[in-house]
């Protein structure tokens, strides 16, 4: 669910960037069916995930969201972290850099649209009309993102309690991110080098 995290852990190269960001809709060996930096993007986004969820920080940032939600409190926390990485001056140094990382990662993925499972195939549009990479720096932004998390889960029906543990929380889920940000960087940095 964190598109703007994946998109910059991909490191300015386009082919791992479009199998970082389909990778949630590529199931098991079909990685296997993509070009080698396709399935290199496609794994580096597992390791990612992999990465975060077993993070000490990142586990305890779950307690946030997890009576809620329990299983799910992952993704709450995966768009949260996209909401300080764009609001994180130290990678994206004014609101202008954010709005042309945005915009070249949709000029990259525009020629990848073959590649892209029939899933992202269809959300892919909406995602660059709506520039939800962007929008993730705005609160208002984090709300959508929490009700179309919702309404793509099978067992949620609720979002407006996660966005107001996002808002009560908001102090304590910035140092989450702010702890944990350099780690997955590092890792995901050395991951990829080690492919």
């Amino acid at each position: 669910m964190n598109y703007l995290a994946h998109a910059y852990l991909s490191f300015n190269q386009p082919a791992i960037l479009a199998g970082n960001l389909i990778s949630d809709f590529v199931k098991g060996k079909q990685h296997l069916q993509y070009p080698d930096e396709v399935r290199k993007g496609i794994l580096l986004h597992r390791a990612i995930d992999a990465f975060t969820d077993e993070h000490a920080t990142t586990r305890e940032a779950k307690d946030i969201f997890r009576p809620h939600y329990r299983l799910y409190s992952s993704a709450f926390i995966d768009v949260s972290y996209d909401h300080f990485l764009a609001n994180d001056w130290q990678q994206f140094t004014d609101d202008d850099s954010l709005s042309a990382f945005s915009q070249q990662v949709y000029n990259s993925l525009d020629n990848y649209l073959h590649v892209f499972p029939e899933p992202f195939r269809r959300m892919y549009p909406y995602m660059k009309q709506q520039n939800w990479l962007y929008n993730y720096r705005h609160v208002a932004g984090i709300e959508r993102s929490f009700a179309g998390l919702v309404h793509r889960a099978a067992y949620l029906t609720d979002s407006q309690t996660a966005f107001k543990l996002f808002e009560e929380n908001y102090h304590r889920l910035q140092q989450y991110y702010t702890d944990f940000f350099p780690a997955i960087q590092q890792y995901a940095y050395d991951t990829l080098q080690s492919m």
